[in-house]
């Protein structure tokens, strides 16, 4: 292999993604959620730095095309096992990680059996629409995470009458609890939609990969 920049950001990218999960163990709220954050964006920022220096550079390899997909996926699938125990196993993040999580594994493996022919299972315009609203909606929620983290603080010891004022606005908030609130429930429902937005066309580029690869799944048909 040759350590030149693309496939330095890609081994990068690669690291980041067990650090992104290992950093709960270490670091408490809100600290572990900023560090899962900036991981998570500079990771995706990288995924598509590291391809276009490659190409403009000339520097395309063979183990920068393995192991590119790879960090990829990796990424992904710590980041939403990260937010599905983080939303407490909420059936609306826990059903659409499941689904991705599923799909990836499932396209591995059919690219892994296929070998040789697995080239006919080239990434798609839309399979590239699909990582990128993944990335959008895994970044969205982390940030909601840290919204709610502060809001929880601020309202820590308040009564639920006092909370209640102050959002009505009978009470001054000096806090700033009013426009928390809002950005956490505009996070959650955006970051959720986009989420189920990724699942679907998770399973609509894996049912597209797996009739192209149909054909040779047939007995006899795959040497």
């Amino acid at each position: 292999m040759t350590w030149n920049l693309p496939n330095i950001l890609t081994v990068l990218r690669l690291l980041a993604a067990p650090a992104l999960g290992l950093v709960f163990l270490g670091l408490s709220a809100p600290y572990a959620e900023w560090i899962a954050l900036l991981l998570f964006i500079g990771a995706s920022l990288t995924d598509w730095v590291d391809g276009y220096l490659a190409r403009a550079w000339k520097q395309e390899s063979r183990f920068g095309a393995m192991l590119d997909p790879i960090a990829d996926k990796a990424m992904v699938v710590i980041a939403i096992m990260v937010l599905a125990a983080l939303s407490g196993l909420n059936w609306l993040v826990l059903v659409p990680c499941v689904l991705i999580v599923f799909r990836e594994v499932f396209v591995s493996g059919l690219r892994e059996f296929l070998g040789a022919e697995a080239k006919l299972l080239k990434v798609t315009k839309l399979a590239k629409w699909k990582t990128t609203v993944q990335m959008v909606a895994i970044s969205v929620l982390f940030a909601r995470a840290l919204f709610e983290h502060y809001l929880g603080m601020q309202t820590f010891g308040m009564d639920e009458a006092t909370v209640t004022a102050v959002l009505e606005g009978s009470s001054p908030d000096t806090l700033g609890i009013g426009w928390k609130v809002t950005a956490v429930q505009a996070t959650a429902y955006l970051g959720i939609a986009l989420l189920w937005l990724a699942a679907v066309l998770t399973a609509i580029t894996g049912w597209d990969y797996f009739s192209k690869a149909l054909p040779f799944l047939q007995d006899g048909e795959h040497q």
